[in-house]
């Protein structure tokens, strides 16, 4: 019984260990696609043309990230400026030198189970994880 007990607690340490690399590689997958979604939408909404970050280029990013594995509802999009402006109305674009300020966050879900299954202390599953840019307005009217 004993050596039955010692090969199962060994199989599934041993298992840890093998796959423990793969999904902490998807963790540094999502949180790096998150960044440069951040860093797209920055460069787009406070470009000379623009000036703002509003829901259509919202919605475009939420179907780009939802062909890379996302899901679109669980994305959340958080846009400020430096002038407390609201960043987003494209009758009012913020004028150049002004900061233009982005942040994504996505849950985790399940992806600590294994962790969690060998006693390690993991995040909830309704923490997130994020990616956040600023860039400064170049729109003149």
């Amino acid at each position: 019984m004993k050596q039955i007990l010692v090969f199962i607690l060994f199989a599934t340490l041993l298992c840890w260990f093998m796959f423990s690399p793969i999904y902490k590689h998807v963790i540094i997958a999502r949180q790096a696609i998150l960044q440069k979604e951040v860093d797209y939408l920055l460069e787009i909404g406070a470009n000379a043309r623009h000036g703002y970050i509003n829901e259509a280029m919202l919605q475009a990013s939420r179907e780009r990230m939802e062909e890379r594995g996302f899901v679109p509802g669980d994305l959340v999009y958080t846009i400020t400026t430096t002038t407390g402006a609201t960043g987003m109305d494209a009758s009012r674009p913020i004028w150049r030198g002004t900061g233009l300020s982005l942040h994504i966050s996505y849950p985790y879900h399940r992806l600590f189970v294994i962790d969690q299954l060998i006693g390690i202390t993991v995040p909830k599953q309704t923490d997130r994880m994020g990616a956040a840019g600023m860039k400064m307005s170049e729109y003149v009217p």
